[in-house]
């Protein structure tokens, strides 16, 4: 892989464009625009313009954090690859579940793919990978794996791992942020409450990882050491700061993710005293209501 020029603020603007990920997002907004027609021909109703906006906020995200300033440095410097990392797992991942992909592809392939897609999707390996707990253990292993074994070796050597690891960023933070924003039809849907404890307990994922990374007393990732650069900081420091990016940014983004949910929650116990008062009042308007009637015999 051919060195970057030095990285200097005047650099915060520069880009560099892949062919092979400009189509692939570009495909696919096209294939959701399409989507999202068949599905009004289909069910008379409009597609949700949230949900498309969601879709298209997230493939943006998805082109700023492979082909901007973040994506020009993040083989070569650790801390960019960390913010990348957060742009992809934490906030592109979480717009493309607020977009419902896999509702709108149920709900729109035609014939014979269509058919196969729903048997997969209501099959028993279907139900396990939608669960809340898969999404969750899921993110858990592979965020712990991609930064804390020598599988990050691998991502700095060959730029089809690193691919890779970017596209399971999306898919394993689609199905981890699933369950949350709780859009999309569910077997196993999770009360305001539960959405609350299971980001909570995701919260030590990235601190864990990130102070892994932050105490380190040696360079892990023995590619850098490799890659003959020069300039900015030094490798142990750039892994540390990396480090710090994670654990902060991270537990930031999980924490402001639970302002919403913490909404949702409260909105969701207050419908739930109504309702109970409401029923607490009619069973004591019935049972005054019988006792007039008792008196009146």
């Amino acid at each position: 892989m051919e060195m970057p020029v030095p990285f200097t603020w005047g650099h915060v603007t520069a880009w560099s464009w892949s062919a092979t990920i400009s189509l692939a997002v570009l495909a696919s907004v096209i294939a959701y625009v399409i989507a999202t027609r068949r599905w009004s021909s289909l069910t008379g109703a409009a597609w949700s313009k949230k949900r498309t906006a969601a879709f298209f906020v997230a493939s943006g995200l998805v082109i700023l954090a492979t082909q901007s300033v973040v994506g020009v440095y993040d083989m070569v410097l650790f801390s960019a690859h960390m913010v990348q990392h957060l742009l992809l797992v934490m906030i592109a991942a979480g717009c493309y579940a607020m977009s419902a992909p896999l509702e709108l592809t149920q709900g729109t392939l035609p014939g014979a793919p269509g058919r196969l897609f729903g048997r997969m999707v209501d099959s028993k390996v279907g139900e396990v990978i939608g669960h809340p707990i898969f999404g969750f253990v899921t993110y858990a292993v592979f965020i712990t794996i991609v930064h804390l074994t020598s599988l990050f070796n691998q991502m700095l050597l060959h730029m089809w791992v690193h691919r890779a690891e970017q596209v399971g960023f999306l898919l394993i933070g689609y199905l981890f942020w699933r369950p949350v924003v709780g859009i999309e039809p569910s077997r196993h849907p999770l009360m305001p409450g539960l959405r609350m404890v299971y980001l909570a307990l995701a919260v030590p994922v990235d601190t864990f990882v990130g102070l892994a990374l932050v105490m380190a007393g040696h360079v892990q990732f023995n590619a850098y050491s490799s890659m003959g650069r020069t300039w900015g900081p030094s490798i142990i420091t750039d892994i540390k700061t990396g480090g710090a990016i994670m654990w902060i940014g991270g537990d930031f983004l999980m924490l402001l993710a639970m302002i919403p949910v913490a909404f949702l929650w409260m909105r969701d116990e207050e419908s739930k005293t109504k309702e109970l008062d409401a029923r607490l009042d009619a069973e004591a308007a019935a049972r005054g209501a019988s006792g007039m009637h008792l008196a009146d015999e």
